[in-house]
């Protein structure tokens, strides 16, 4: 099946008892056994597994073209999930432009609990190989990345981290359904379900695909149990509900992106744009043979810092200053004064999350803002 159609069928099925073609929510916590004591129906307690997130796994997992999956409450729960199911001791890999929560994270928790990790550019393959050591377990991809959409080669990178009998993880959270991370060599793929999944800006959730279902990805499932950070049934509804329009929605926002970008490339009064559709971005020709449109994200600097660009944050009138993405509604943000200390992010950088109203209205407002 073609992409489309995938995204409206996979992990649905009519309702047998009652023939409604809208899945039901089950909200029960507590499922029936048998006479002798076992499950045949397949479900025992809400935290081990429940119809609609058995269906929502399963439906993502199919659009991604993965063996199976994880889902967890948040994005940042499914990416603690895979740092636990390594060792004290295993050494890390990670993106030094990626999304702040996840660095966060490896910093503050797992580095005390015995991880070991290098933050790098990995947009930059001599870098990759520089940083490999005996005990690399992981590595951890963004692409496009988060602020700076530096695009990473995910099949060159998978390539040098196979060798080093290493895993590959990428986070595909920017780029569903345009980016196939899986047949690139990637073997997990992490999705914040609350971004483009979702797409309305009213659930949360985080999802792990494995491409292969192998012993790392069972300890992931465990986790998963034993840790009890599952989503509702009512969320795994409503993000299933949402990749029902996915393969559309990502096409609108990213044309409307498109058009955003070039135009805020011409404008007087901003510095830089970075935006992979762009020719003059740097990982251009990469983004080109990997992603088969380049998304609804992107990120600006203008001239005169940080100032300058809290001024075109406030001005804005269609634009919502508000932290998260893949909405309907287009959001605009500092990034620096969000990350807070030791971000990377350069002070006139605002990020946007470009939604699906008209591309000639977000102009419009843009450049009123911008002076």
């Amino acid at each position: 099946m073609k992409i489309e159609t995938l995204a409206v069928h996979a992990g649905h099925t009519v309702d047998p008892a009652t023939g409604a073609v809208a899945s039901p929510i089950y909200l029960s916590t507590t499922f029936e056994r048998d006479i002798k004591g076992t499950y045949s129906r397949g479900f025992m307690y809400t935290r081990n597994d429940n119809p609609n997130r058995h269906a929502l796994e399963q439906g993502i997992s199919a659009l991604e073209g993965g063996a199976g999956a994880a889902a967890f409450a948040s994005g940042t729960g499914a990416t603690m999930a895979v740092f636990q199911a390594l060792a004290p001791g295993d050494h890390i890999l990670a993106h030094v432009d990626a999304y702040y929560g996840t660095t966060r994270l490896l910093r503050e928790i797992f580095l005390r609990w015995g991880l070991q990790a290098d933050f790098i550019d990995m947009s930059n393959l001599a870098a990759v190989k520089k940083a490999l050591r005996a005990k690399t377990k992981l590595a951890w991809m963004e692409t496009p990345s988060n602020p700076l959409l530096k695009i990473v080669d995910i099949a060159a990178v998978s390539q040098i981290v196979h060798d080093a009998d290493a895993i590959c993880v990428c986070d595909n959270t920017w780029a569903p359904v345009l980016q196939r991370p899986f047949e690139l060599g990637a073997d997990l793929i992490l999705h914040s379900t609350t971004k483009y999944f979702g797409g309305h800006c009213d659930v949360m959730g985080g999802i792990i695909v494995t491409k292969d279902g192998n012993e790392f990805f069972q300890r992931i499932r465990s986790i998963q149990y034993e840790g009890g950070t599952v989503p509702s049934p009512f969320d795994c509804w409503l993000i299933l509900r949402g990749m029902r329009t996915l393969p559309w929605r990502m096409r609108a926002h990213s044309e409307n992106a498109a058009k955003i970008a070039d135009f805020l490339a011409q404008h007087p009064k901003v510095d830089r744009v970075h935006y992979p559709g762009l020719s003059s971005s740097a990982g251009h020709d990469i983004a080109e043979r990997q992603m088969s449109l380049f998304g609804g994200m992107l990120s600006f600097e203008v001239k005169d810092g940080g100032d300058m660009a809290m001024s075109v944050a406030a001005k804005t009138k269609i634009f919502i200053r508000a932290t998260s993405l893949g909405g309907v509604e287009s959001l605009i943000e500092h990034r620096a004064s969000i990350e807070g200390a030791g971000t990377t992010s350069p002070e006139g950088l605002l990020r946007l999350s470009i939604g699906l109203e008209n591309a000639d209205d977000l102009i419009e407002d843009l450049d009123q803002a911008l002076g």
